[in-house]
């Protein structure tokens, strides 16, 4: 496993002076992935459900980036509450994927099964936020990286979570939050391999419970300057 623990650092040093620099950040993750990620692929593809989804595969870019398909699904579903994440943090799947493709320096997206989940589990991050229930607030971005860790064995998300660790204090209010989202992601269903063009139709509250994430946590929430000011 090759780790670029310099490019790491640099790109963190940018993320420091802004937290809401993703390209920064993906940048980061991308030097310290390794080949963890490649590692979570070939476990996808043993499952019948993974083998099911690369015979098809769909886009969930597709649905996640329609804010108007979003909002326009019944208030209580998964794929609801996304939207109305986005339009309260007033951000969007498109800029994550153009945050992606900025760190990617220009290098052509690929077609390969490997690619497409590339870019399937780049755009769980936000499924993800909204199934646990950490928002987009400094600790709630530590605590679903944690998660995401705790699913896929990530090391260059394991090392933005090791900084947010190290920074914060294993017994502080985000170091008990981070450690909290982990034990959550390692208890749930393995939800890498999970057929979410379906599952963003259904309950959130159910998902939650069948899915074995359970509710969302309470906890204090950090803003970040660059992050929407939110109404109380």
């Amino acid at each position: 496993m090759v780790l670029h623990i310099g490019q790491a650092n640099r790109a963190m040093q940018a993320v420091d002076s802004d937290p809401d620099n993703t390209e920064a950040a993906i940048r980061a993750i991308t030097a310290m992935a390794g080949n963890s990620q490649r590692r979570c692929f070939r476990r996808f593809r043993r499952t019948t459900a993974g083998q099911a989804l690369l015979e098809q595969r769909p886009e969930l870019y597709e649905r996640m980036s329609n804010l108007e398909y979003l909002l326009g699904l019944p208030e209580d579903t998964l794929g609801h509450a996304i939207g109305e994440f986005y339009d309260t943090e007033e951000i969007s799947a498109q800029g994550l994927e153009a945050a992606s493709e900025a760190a990617a320096d220009g290098r052509p997206a690929q077609e390969s099964e490997f690619d497409w989940f590339t870019r399937r589990t780049r755009d769980l991050h936000d499924v993800f936020h909204v199934l646990t229930g950490y928002g987009r607030d400094l600790r709630g971005e530590g605590a679903v990286l944690a998660f995401t860790v705790a699913q896929t064995w990530h090391t260059g998300l394991g090392y933005l979570v090791y900084r947010s660790l190290r920074g914060s204090g294993w017994r502080s209010p985000q170091g008990r939050l981070i450690r909290e989202a982990f034990r959550r992601g390692r208890r749930c269903r393995w939800l890498i391999n999970a057929d979410w063009e379906s599952l963003l139709e259904q309950p959130l509250e159910r998902l939650r419970e069948e899915l074995g994430v359970g509710p969302a946590t309470e906890y204090e929430p950090i803003r970040s300057a660059g992050a929407p000011v939110l109404s109380t």
